[in-house]
């Protein structure tokens, strides 16, 4: 903790001092977004709503991940890279392996993936050595070549995102997002998902900070560049497990989202043609991960949240 806070302070220090843009409470903001909430009990899982509450009432922002939660409906994008990253490397990986480290920023993600003991194995199988530094380097600058290029395709706003922004605008309601895709990559993903309708007031991304997911720095950066406070009064929304955490360590309400991102990995027509039971199943199995890294509710996707967001508020 002792350690948590000094870096924190160093941060907010280095992004407050000398930032027109302070708001007078940003050391109350710093205490508040480190200690953040009491842990709550686990919850039992169901369909249900689950709620720790909101004492503020008032729902200042939301911060939304991209990929899996806003746009790209099972978060095929980073799937099809992450394949021919590793194909390139003579190394075929699985779905599964592609989509564990989902959440983290690319590089990491990489690495992730590429010191995984089978993956390791097979590397070490086809160049006659273990991998090391070098080859993330060298496989992070293959994903960036082909990255834009395949994420661009699937520019494709989730179904309820659209209308879920309008909602947002009409409660007046803040909008932030964070992802681990880079600047580059967003700088050409953004212009393109507001001309359908998904423009966010301030976004940070994976590469802009010296932690991203699950560290709460990216967070902490969308609360200064919204100007809201306190974290109780923002909402982080992810469909994987270490967006969740990143919202609890800033102290945020945190929403799950099962069956329109990485956790379920069904694109549009699967999920169309899936039945209600089986949804509703997947979604009660796919629940208990996020509940486990301490998520306040657990949607199927973000065409619920206007109706969650009606019930935080009128309580």
């Amino acid at each position: 903790m002792n350690f948590l806070f000094l870096e924190s302070f160093k941060f907010f220090k280095n992004l407050f001092i000398d930032c027109d843009r302070a708001c007078p409470f940003s050391f109350l903001l710093l205490i508040t977004a480190i200690y953040g909430h009491s842990k709550k009990p686990n919850p039992k899982l169901s369909v249900e709503i689950f709620f720790r509450g909101n004492q503020m009432g008032k729902i200042n922002a939301v911060v939304f991940d991209w990929a899996g939660t806003l746009i790209d409906q099972g978060s095929i994008a980073p799937v099809v890279v992450f394949k021919h990253v590793f194909s390139s490397e003579n190394i075929e990986v699985t779905l599964d392996e592609c989509r564990a480290p989902m959440g983290i920023a690319k590089k990491q993600h990489i690495t992730e993936m590429l010191f995984s003991q089978r993956i390791k194995a097979k590397f070490s199988e086809v160049v006659s050595r273990e991998p090391d530094s070098g080859d993330v380097e060298r496989m992070y600058e293959t994903f960036l070549r082909i990255n834009e290029d395949v994420v661009l395709e699937y520019v494709v706003p989730i179904p309820g995102a659209v209308e879920c922004f309008s909602y947002l605008r009409q409660q007046n309601i803040k909008i932030g997002g964070t992802t681990g895709y880079g600047m580059k990559l967003m700088s050409q993903v953004l212009p393109k998902a507001a001309k359908l309708g998904l423009e966010p007031d301030t976004i940070v991304c994976g590469d802009e900070l010296s932690e991203a997911r699950p560290s709460p720095l990216m967070m902490y950066q969308n609360f200064i560049n919204l100007n809201v406070y306190p974290p109780e009064t923002v909402i982080k929304v992810d469909d994987t497990v270490p967006g969740i955490q990143e919202g609890v360590a800033a102290g945020t309400l945190t929403v799950g989202l099962t069956l329109s991102g990485n956790a379920a990995g069904l694109t549009k027509d699967e999920f169309d043609n899936l039945s209600e039971a089986s949804l509703a199943d997947i979604h009660k199995q796919l629940s208990k991960p996020f509940f486990d890294a301490g998520a306040d509710y657990v949607l199927r996707s973000i065409s619920e949240l206007p109706s969650l967001i009606d019930n935080l508020q009128s309580k």
